[in-house]
């Protein structure tokens, strides 16, 4: 499979599949696609990797699209402003946010991944539940805002603001730091714990979270009155 990543900071990405390659998707994601790509749609991994999905935040269904003869095009659209990122799962599985999954290749398994320590699960900002991204193949990830990646070396700490962790590879750990210092906690506008990721490993983070950009556009909406 071929592919490129256009659209600036509204981006989609336009996979070139040839005959028998297929690109799965949850429901609602594909923009545009070449008149010889069948479309079949079912619960890959049964009715528990379905549930599964929605407990990470996506359908419970997945779109299969299979090229049925040549070469032909499909794009998958971004549902935000922001970045989408290529993955290899095959160098590492991954960890990621909920509703990061944009498409991958039909060899990659989206399953749920569940936040063992009890303070990463309650104060990381994700919950318990993440997605894990595992198999051979492309994935691809929608990102808010734009995408930094940083690569960890044994040892080394990340400590990001909460939502801003978009995903990391299985072999960083993940947990939550409290923030030392009461005028810090109090002034500093950074609430009461940070996420502490540590290598080895990549991880990717993004400038501008959904919250925070709900929360930045929500004073400006009009409120209704109530009158007609």
């Amino acid at each position: 499979m071929e592919y490129e990543i256009q659209g600036g900071n509204l981006p989609v990405v336009i996979c070139q599949l040839t005959q028998g390659e297929t690109m799965i998707t949850e429901s609602g994601s594909m923009a545009w696609m070449g008149e010889d790509i069948q479309m079949d749609t079912n619960m890959k991994g049964g009715l528990f990797g379905g549930i599964g999905r929605m407990l990470t935040g996506e359908s419970l269904f997945l779109n299969f699209y299979k090229c049925t003869r040549g070469t032909n095009t499909i794009a998958f659209a971004s549902s935000m402003p922001g970045s989408i990122v290529d993955i290899d799962v095959a160098v590492q599985p991954l960890i990621c946010q909920k509703d990061a999954f944009l498409c991958a290749e039909d060899s990659v398994e989206l399953k749920m991944h569940f936040v063992k320590k009890f303070g990463a699960g309650l104060f990381g900002g994700e919950g318990f539940i993440l997605q894990l991204l595992s198999g051979r193949g492309k994935a691809f990830l929608e990102i808010d805002g734009a995408c930094i990646m940083k690569e960890l070396t044994a040892g080394e700490v990340v400590r990001v603001d909460t939502g801003h962790v978009a995903a990391f590879e299985e072999s960083v750990s993940y947990s939550i730091e409290r923030v030392k210092g009461f005028r810090n906690i109090v002034f500093g506008g950074e609430g009461l714990f940070l996420t502490k990721l540590t290598g080895p490993g990549k991880v990717w983070l993004q400038t501008m979270p959904v919250a925070s950009l709900a929360s930045k556009i929500i004073p400006f909406v009009p409120k209704s009155t109530g009158q007609k």
